[in-house]
C-alpha cells in the first residue's frame, strides 16, 4: 500500500496502556500519556518559547500521528483527499498510529526518521521508518477519525487500524523542524479528536 498521509492528533484518540489518562472530551480531549505528571523541568522547557513552527504542541502534550496508506496509486499529499482518486475512489485504508509524549530532550525520538522524504519500496511510497519497541500494535476494523466524527455520525472510509499500545517520548525540536522545513502534508498543527466509540454494536473485534 501506498502511504498517503501523515499527521497529528491532539492527545490521543484511542485509550491504551500506556495512555490512559483522561484529557476530558470534546475536540481536544481524548487521553495523555501516562508519563505525563513525572517529566523534568528540562523536558518541559519550551525551546521555542511558545512560537514553535509546529503551532499549539508544547513539551508535555500528548499526540497521537498516524501514518495513512491507501491501495490506490497515490503520492503522498495533504489531507486524506490524497488517499483517493478520480479512478480509486473507495481504497482500502491502513493506518498505523503512535501516541507521543513531546519533550524537550535530543535524546528522545526524532520524528524526522518517521517522515516521508520520497522513499519507495517495490514503487510504493513509504516513510523512513515507523517506531519501534512500543508494544505489538492492536489490530481493529473501523473508519478514519477527528471531531467532525462520533458515534452517531460516522466516517465514510473504512479502516485496518494498528495501534501500538505504549507511549514513547518524542523530541518536540524534530516536531518542529518537520513543519519549518515544510512538508507535502502541510501540516503545521495538531487536529482535534473523535471521542471514543463506546456503543458494542458498533465495535468491531480486536485482535
Amino acid at each position: 500500500m501506498n502511504l498517503c498521509n501523515i499527521h497529528t492528533h491532539t492527545n490521543a484518540e484511542h485509550s491504551g496502556p500506556g495512555f490512559s489518562i483522561s484529557a476530558g472530551t470534546g475536540e481536544h480531549g481524548g487521553f495523555k500519556c501516562n508519563e505525563t505528571a513525572s517529566l523534568t523541568e528540562q523536558e518541559l522547557r519550551d525551546p521555542a518559547a511558545g512560537r514553535g513552527a509546529f503551532h499549539g504542541a508544547k513539551p508535555g502534550d500528548t499526540i497521537e500521528v498516524h501514518w495513512v496508506y491507501s491501495s490506490c496509486d497515490v503520492a503522498p499529499g495533504k489531507g486524506l483527499g490524497s488517499c483517493m482518486s478520480e479512478t480509486c475512489q473507495n481504497p482500502q485504508l491502513r493506518v498505523e498510529a503512535q501516541v507521543f509524549l513531546l519533550v524537550n530532550d535530543h535524546t528522545a525520538l526524532d520524528f524526522k526518521d518517521f517522515i516521508y522524504r520520497g522513499t519507495q519500496v517495490n514503487g510504493l511510497h513509504q516513510p523512513r521508518a515507523l517506531p519501534q519497541n512500543t508494544g505489538t500494535p492492536v489490530l481493529y476494523g473501523g473508519s478514519t477519525t477527528g471531531p467532525k466524527y462520533t458515534q452517531a455520525t460516522c466516517s465514510p472510509l473504512q479502516v485496518t487500524w494498528s495501534v501500538r499500545p505504549s507511549c514513547a517520548k518524542l523530541d518536540i525540536n524534530s516536531l518542529y523542524e518537520w513543519a519549518a522545513h515544510g512538508n507535502v502534508f502541510e501540516e503545521d498543527h495538531s487536529h482535534g479528536v473523535r471521542q471514543l466509540v463506546t456503543a458494542e454494536e458498533l465495535l468491531s473485534p480486536i485482535r
